[in-house]
């Protein structure tokens, strides 16, 4: 069963106890893909030069987080992990000339548990979390996606997890998303959608208020859009599946990529 892979906006680590449009759309997403093999996810919240990954059997929950309510340091994702997978992995980064370093003992950070534990509430689905490194290029960061595109015909589910606009220091309590903001969202869409690769390589000079939607502090989040998207370069057809926002400027989408 070959699956599409995503890009997934995981918002405030509170997306973990909130009942809203978006959580309860991931929770469909999630019953309507089934239960796939394996769960890859390239994680915002794992930013590194060299090419990390778990390989852990069972997995530790990581709360990266501080501030916030109790009950949200009591939350959970168990989910084992798959050796086996990771060393498919690492042997397709070895195959395409890249280092990888295996990790063992990081536990799942909340760029991974908060969306997974919407999607797939159970946490029995095998998870390899991936880190990212946001001083590549673009490019580079889609070609390493691209590496294990060979995996999704293995019934391994490919997400990238971020937020597309996502900048702390601009949040507002407005209950309207800011228009600089959708605008941002808007170009990436019309880009995405045309799988138009030399143009989104180049956001960070052409894409309207790129500076403040993904400011130099901040590339993190943004750049696992690359590596989703080049696990599904076969097919480069892009689907916006939801558009929201939480405190004025922070995007919550998911797109489908196949």
């Amino acid at each position: 069963m070959k699956l599409p892979a995503f890009f997934i906006a995981h918002g405030s680590p509170l997306l973990a106890l909130e009942d809203n449009e978006y959580t309860r759309f991931l929770e469909r997403l999630g019953q309507d893909l089934g239960v796939p093999r394996g769960i890859v996810v390239f994680s915002a919240h794992w930013d590194c030069p060299e090419q990390l990954l778990t390989v852990d059997a069972k997995h530790e929950t990581l709360h990266d987080f501080y501030g916030f309510p109790e009950e949200m340091y009591t939350l959970t994702y168990p989910a084992p992990g798959d050796p086996a997978l990771s060393r498919k992995i690492s042997e397709l980064f070895k195959s395409n000339n890249l280092f990888s370093q295996p990790v063992l003992g990081r536990g799942l950070d909340h760029g991974v548990w908060v969306i997974l534990q919407k999607m797939f509430p159970q946490a029995d689905i095998p998870v390899v979390s991936l880190s990212v490194d946001s001083l590549r290029s673009p490019e580079e960061q889609y070609n390493i996606g691209r590496m294990l595109a060979p995996l999704r015909d293995e019934g391994i589910l490919f997400i990238g997890s971020g937020g597309l606009v996502h900048n702390l220091r601009l949040l507002s309590d407005k209950d309207q998303p800011e228009v600089w903001a959708q605008d941002f969202d808007a170009w990436i869409a019309e880009r995405l959608q045309a799988w138009d690769l030399p143009t989104l390589f180049a956001y960070e000079a052409k894409a309207p208020h790129a500076r403040n939607a993904v400011p130099s502090y901040g590339r993190e989040h943004f750049v696992p859009l690359f590596y989703a998207m080049g696990t599904a370069d076969e097919g480069k057809r892009a689907q916006l599946m939801i558009q929201a926002y939480q405190y004025g400027t922070l995007s919550l989408n998911c797109w489908m990529l196949d």
